[in-house]
């Protein structure tokens, strides 16, 4: 008898969207850490190994640069910017967007395990597929 596990998989850009619903404000995964290339990214809910010091090892602030060497804050930092509050030298949206899709975005497990405490992800093993 062949063993295997159920998984729930998907997609990227789905899961964009539900992170985007969720808290209103601009997320993509794909594009975080430098951008990620296209495969399967696996994880666990809840988080076998989560720690809060994950969040608390983000950055409280970046310069504000589209592609900046500086990537990722804090949660809490996250949440309390305004998604419409401009970049210094913005003249399209898109540089916005930009900016919060490559630089402004919070860790996973933290956002991960933010949803899960809130009821919105089910146990399980769950599996991304970044395809582009």
């Amino acid at each position: 008898m062949l063993k295997y596990k159920v998984q729930k998989v998907v997609n990227v850009s789905d899961w964009d969207k539900f992170v985007e619903g969720v808290y209103g404000r601009r997320y993509s995964f794909q594009q975080q850490d430098g951008c990620k290339d296209r495969g399967i990214v696996r994880f666990s809910v809840p988080l076998k190994y989560y720690n809060e010091s994950e969040d608390e090892e983000m950055n409280d602030s970046i310069p504000e640069v589209i592609n900046g060497n500086e990537m990722g804050v804090k949660f809490a930092v996250w949440l309390a910017r305004d998604p419409k509050q401009p970049i210094p030298g913005q003249r399209d949206d898109w540089q916005l967007g930009l900016f919060w899709d490559r630089n402004f975005y919070p860790n996973f497990n933290t956002v991960v395990n933010d949803l899960y405490k809130r009821g919105l992800l089910e146990d399980g093993e769950y599996l991304i597929d970044i395809d582009w």
